[in-house]
């Protein structure tokens, strides 16, 4: 039990110092998570130029709003993950719709399946970089180095039984992945985070 509401400790703490105005809380904050924003954003995104607007504009609104963020709900990692994913499926739309309005390439439905496809992804990386160390390794195993259940126990030494274990339960993390709720909808209180985001 201590483990879980150490965590959870920072986060509340962190989010009383930044409702403080404490600049250097929002150096901590930036610290920690600016890798996990700039990677979600990009991945959504795919330009280095608009990620780096975008992770300057979540850390703004972490500062701005720094009760938008409920410990209760969950930790402050996964709040950052879903606020960074909402904000750049917003972008991604807003541009795609003013590219459409100019007469660009595609249509709306292949506007909306972009948005879809790059929400899931940003929220599959999301899991696999949160996931514990052990179920991480089986499924990169299993997924990059195409290996089966026997194959994955013999390379971390552990029996088939716990391979397949650790490979379900992986694949059960990955697959909520396509569980998300409408890309608009605003940040500053994304539904279901800490649990269900």
């Amino acid at each position: 039990m201590a483990m879980k509401s150490t965590p959870l400790r920072w986060d509340r703490k962190m989010q009383q110092r930044l409702a403080r105005g404490e600049a250097a809380a929002l150096g901590e904050l930036y610290d920690r998570f600016a890798s996990l924003v700039h990677g979600l954003a990009h991945r959504v995104l795919a330009d280095e130029s608009a990620a780096d607007a975008l992770t300057r504009e979540v850390f703004t609104h972490l500062w701005e709003h720094p009760d938008a963020y409920d410990p209760k709900r969950g930790p402050l990692r996964t709040y950052v993950a879903e606020l960074t994913r909402r904000l750049a499926v917003r972008r991604l739309r807003a541009t795609g719709t003013a590219a459409l309005a100019r007469g660009g390439p595609g249509t709306a439905e292949d506007l909306e399946r972009r948005v879809r496809q790059a929400s899931v992804a940003a929220r599959a990386d999301y899991i696999v970089q949160s996931m514990p160390a052990p179920l991480r390794s089986a499924l990169e195993r299993a997924y990059f180095q195409r290996r089966d259940y026997r194959q994955t126990a013999a390379d971390l030494g552990i029996t088939e039984d716990e391979a397949r274990r650790r490979l379900r339960l992986g694949l059960q993390l990955l697959s909520t992945a396509h569980d998300t709720t409408a890309p608009g909808d605003p940040p500053e209180a994304p539904p279901g985070y800490g649990g269900a985001a």
